[in-house]
């Protein structure tokens, strides 16, 4: 073994680094080479900015600045001029956008005006008929949001409050119904009263003007002999009058204009679980209170109130709890909280609100998905903790799970409106990206985590159904059936000739951008370059046993964009492995490469060979001795003469390592041709062949024979013995030999 490859070898062991063959990296502002495109991200259109409007932006009144844009291009950019207005409004998009990087806050209208007007400067005249043009097609605006530390908190904050008015609206046109149909029974009953009749109460429904036309006193002596005698019983009007004071001084969805403190508004938003659960025990008694009188309210309302048959049940009221049901007319509770903070206490009672069925939504945000010390790092696998909590959240079966990136919050603004309008308890677990010890920008980050498998997109929601097939979606992640997704890089070399290949993006490479992982990477000189370095994945599938003759490197890009490999450390692959086998098994919960499936999928396989064999041997050709006694035999004289028995060709020996389709079999059910119409055809009788092997991967003849529902579909040995996940695909292949 060469001294370069023995350094090499030696650092992957133990982490220390020869001097004299690799260099630190430390110092080097290195960067994951797939990360070179995006050092910029204002000149790039993608979802952020968001604008959180409160009115024009649909259910979660969120939307991107991109989209906005595209909105209000559609309409003002028409007619002869319209590609010098899409221009003039794209560069406004890249001004508002330079302006939220640079850490400016405010409104679209104000970030806009300040972007135009910087625009404005250059001497272009046309410039202000397309800034009014545009400006008048759009019809929102509210506060623009980064992705940053604070994007969490404020998205969820904006959405749970357009949840929580949408409820509050409803509630209070339901309440005041109840009380002026309550005050209404009240004021019938003093009407049919000796008080409605009174002299003093005649004289004031008719008015001054006709005052001295009637004797009030005469006419109420008539009336008070006239009255029915059947008023209203007075533990009915005590009753009403006490629905009437709990109605009208209740808390929930108080008058947030009320100076009085004993009838302003509860607060529901919490920065600790310790504290939202305090303050749920606390007001637990009126919110049963305020139940049961809405119940009352409407039977009394309704004339169906039966004070023997109904005051012993309703004392009881709400002693064994409220369901679903009651609880989901009042208002939820957020609480916002950080993984840094989540101290063995709060952690505690993160578990009892998850585990009660109370109807409070947790935030859970982490900056850090790799937070301690340096010597701690190679320890477990990036998110652990955080994951953890998910998953045990996910196993109490009646908890809303969401766990995604920031960068991803805007794709899942739907599923995030669903967990905080959810029927009982919800935990959203978002990481930020915004890691003080990482060079790139938080979107970046936090997009690179969610790529790696680092820190997967997932949604468990109990109330879409009654198994994991409809409550678990792990679709949200990039291509999901591979361990790690893969890219594709392009370069210029050093004879300036462009070079293109696929890189695979694990976890090894998210963590080569936190600057604490330094001493877990050594850059290897550019001469000294050899056929031992191979990418974290192929070493990831390889089987090492005793001292390696390869050793995993990623490449990265220095601040100059020049290429440069680094070797890593076992310790990092070590957390690669663990991080993989978290992802298998979220896959194996979204139905995808489900080992269960699969030994199912083999058995009934193998059922159905031995079935077919069974088959054929029934309907062979009589063997060729037999054949040849038949014809030897006399004919009867009568009988006409045998035809000659001819045997049938041998069917050619099909070489094992080349994938085929027994095309007879076929069921034209469109399953490879759909997924690849270049690799599968048909043939005249509308049956599928492999028409170009080439023109496809090998990873899509094993899905292509995963999807085929006749099992006709072999594939073989792959041509490419480098393609990304080729171990595993293999092993899947297996089952089709």
């Amino acid at each position: 073994m060469e001294a370069d490859t023995q350094a090499q070898v030696a650092f992957f062991l133990t982490g220390r680094r020869p001097d004299e063959f690799l260099d630190p990296v430390a110092g080097l502002q290195l960067r994951p080479a797939l990360f070179a495109g995006y050092e910029d991200l204002t000149p790039l259109r993608y979802d952020f900015p968001l604008v959180l409007d409160g009115k024009a932006c649909g259910p979660t009144q969120v939307e991107a600045l991109s989209s906005i844009f595209d909105h209000a291009l559609a309409k003002a950019a028409q007619g002869a001029d319209a590609e010098r207005v899409r221009k003039h409004g794209l560069r406004i998009e890249r001004e508002i956008r330079a302006l939220c990087a640079e850490g400016v806050a405010g409104t679209l209208s104000a970030l806009w005006e300040r972007g135009a007007a910087r625009l404005a400067t250059q001497g272009d005249e046309t410039f202000a008929d397309s800034n009014k043009r545009l400006r008048a097609a759009v019809k929102c605006d509210g506060q623009l949001a980064d992705c940053d530390a604070q994007l969490p908190r404020r998205l969820m904050r904006h959405v749970w409050d357009a949840a929580q008015q949408s409820k509050s609206a409803h509630f209070r046109t339901r309440l005041q119904r109840l009380v002026l149909k309550l005050s209404g029974i009240l004021q019938a009953d003093v009407e049919r009263s000796a008080r409605g009749v009174t002299a003093e109460r005649l004289k004031a429904t008719v008015g001054s003007g006709f005052a001295s036309a009637f004797d009030f006193d005469a006419m109420s002596t008539v009336l008070l002999k006239s009255q029915p005698h059947d008023t209203m019983p007075a533990a009915r009007r005590r009753r009403i009058n006490e629905l009437l004071r709990v109605l009208k001084s209740q808390r929930f969805f108080a008058d947030e204009s009320a100076k009085d403190p004993a009838v302003k508004g509860y607060s529901f938003v919490f920065d600790s679980c310790a504290t939202a659960l305090k303050a749920w025990r606390e007001r637990l008694p009126r919110l049963v209170e305020l139940a049961r009188s809405i119940v009352v309210a409407e039977l009394e309302i309704d004339g169906q109130y039966d004070a023997q048959r109904h005051d012993a049940l309703f004392e009881a009221y709400g002693a064994a709890g409220l369901d679903a049901s009651e609880m989901g007319q009042f208002p939820d509770y957020l609480v916002c909280i950080d993984d840094a903070h989540l101290d063995a206490q709060e952690n505690v009672r993160l578990m009892e609100i998850l585990s009660s069925g109370l109807p409070i939504k947790v935030l859970l945000q982490v900056d850090d998905l790799t937070a301690g010390s340096a010597s701690d790092l190679a320890g477990q696998a990036p998110g652990w903790h955080s994951r953890q909590l998910a998953s045990m959240a996910m196993g109490l079966n009646e908890v809303y799970v969401l766990q995604s990136s920031a960068s991803n919050l805007y794709q899942f603004r739907e599923r995030v409106l669903a967990g905080l309008t959810f029927r009982g308890p919800a935990l959203f677990s978002v990481y930020s990206g915004a890691s003080a010890n990482a060079a790139v920008p938080p979107y970046l980050m936090a997009a690179a985590a969610m790529e790696s498998r680092a820190f997967p997109a997932f949604t468990y929601d109990p109330s879409a159904g009654a198994d994991w097939a409809a409550r678990f979606s792990l679709q949200a992640n990039s291509q999901v059936d591979l361990d790690w997704p893969v890219k594709p890089f392009a370069y210029e070399d050093e004879q300036h000739q462009s070079v293109s290949q696929d890189l695979a993006f694990t976890v090894v490479d998210f963590l080569a951008a936190d600057q604490r992982y330094a001493d877990h990477f050594a850059r290897v000189p550019r001469e000294k370059w050899n056929g031992s370095l191979i990418a974290v994945d192929e070493s990831l599938q390889a089987q090492r046993k005793g001292i390696p003759d390869k050793v995993p490197s990623v490449m990265m890009v220095d601040a100059q964009n020049r290429l440069q490999k680094v070797v890593v450390a076992q310790s990092l692959i070590r957390q690669a492995n663990r991080c993989r086998d978290m992802w298998h098994s979220l896959q194996e919960l979204g139905g995808i490469h489900n080992s269960h499936a699969e030994k199912l999928l083999a058995r009934e396989q193998k059922a159905w060979q031995e079935r077919m064999r069974e088959e054929s041997a029934a309907a062979a050709p009589v063997s060729a001795p037999a054949a040849a006694q038949a014809v030897a035999a006399p004919a009867p004289a009568a009988a006409a003469p045998a035809a000659a028995t001819v045997e049938a060709p041998e069917e050619p020996q099909r070489n094992p390592d080349e994938p085929y389709i027994e095309t007879e079999r076929c069921s034209s059910c469109n399953e490879c041709t759909l997924l690849n119409d270049k690799m599968f055809s048909y043939n005249e009788n509308q049956q599928a062949y492999i028409k170009d092997v080439t023109a496809g991967t090998y990873a899509q003849l094993v899905e292509a024979a995963e999807n085929c529902q006749v099992a006709v579909i072999h594939p073989g040995k792959p041509k490419n013995a480098n393609e990304p996940g080729v171990a595993e695909l293999l092993k899947r292949a297996e089952v089709f030999a």
